[in-house]
């Protein structure tokens, strides 16, 4: 089988909850090896057969879909493209939070990794000096790995209109799906229902939607909040428009509940 559609991101913001809900959706067969095959951003060179050995035989029922779930593909430079060439139909589904969240739970699961040695707000001030010349590096070689740009864009990763903006530039804007998550853990029949219809897929809920692979909330300084607040406001109100209605962390700035 080829993938119907794929989870491009964001890293911490949900994914692994999705990937497991569309797993269990009776139209819907899981890859057979993991959750994310990572060729569109780091294996590439492996080849389309490569690829296609990570999916399931067709053997189940008629009308059954497949997918994959990576979440560097909608930050990585390359990928859309490569998504784009190689599966000219495929539909993709970013997921997005509270990018001021999504940034210091980034650092904390970097930190457990050991891919970080700088605290949250050095590692802030450290991005920009990181990720220098890294896009330039991948566009020129595509075998190149960057390590900063993979594990320390705390802010980059949060600008999700950029990302957006190259899905739809590549695949088309009726390929591309935006998930809030902070909607979709508040209200999952909502959200699911609208993605399932998008996908062309017949309505269905699981008995639980939960959080997956989550850490505990760790406090965080507010005037470094309210300052991230004010960074991520222009790609936030970029994003709306995708959306068709402001992100949910930005909901109450416009009276909008």
């Amino acid at each position: 089988m080829e993938p119907d559609f794929l989870v491009v991101g964001a890293q911490r913001a949900g994914t692994t909850s999705l990937f497991r809900t569309l797993s269990e959706h009776p139209d819907i067969a899981r890859p057979t090896a993991s959750k994310g095959i990572g060729y569109f951003d780091l294996n590439h060179h492996r080849g389309r057969r490569w690829y296609l050995g990570h999916f399931p035989l067709r053997l189940g029922r008629a009308g059954q879909s497949t997918f994959e779930s990576s979440g560097y593909y909608a930050f990585h430079p390359l990928a859309a493209a490569r998504i784009a060439e190689d599966l000219p139909d495929v539909k993709v589904i970013l997921v997005v939070r509270n990018p001021v969240d999504r940034a210091h739970s980034a650092h904390r699961h970097e930190l457990a990794r050991g891919f970080e040695t700088l605290q949250f707000e050095e590692a802030l001030e450290a991005e920009e000096s990181r990720l220098d010349g890294e896009v330039e590096r991948i566009l020129e070689d595509p075998r190149y790995e960057s390590f900063s740009h993979r594990h320390h864009a705390y802010l980059g990763r949060g600008r999700y209109a950029e990302q957006v903006e190259r899905l739809v530039r590549e695949l088309g804007r009726e390929r591309v799906h935006v998930v809030d998550a902070d909607r979709m853990f508040v209200d999952p029949e909502a959200e699911l229902t609208g993605l399932f219809a998008w996908l062309g897929l017949a309505g269905w809920l699981p008995d639980g939607f939960r959080r997956e692979n989550a850490r505990p909330r760790a406090a965080m300084d507010v005037d470094l909040r309210a300052r991230l607040e004010r960074y991520f406001e222009p790609s936030d109100r970029a994003l709306a428009a995708h959306l068709g209605r402001p992100p949910s962390w930005r909901a109450d700035d416009r009276g909008d509940a």
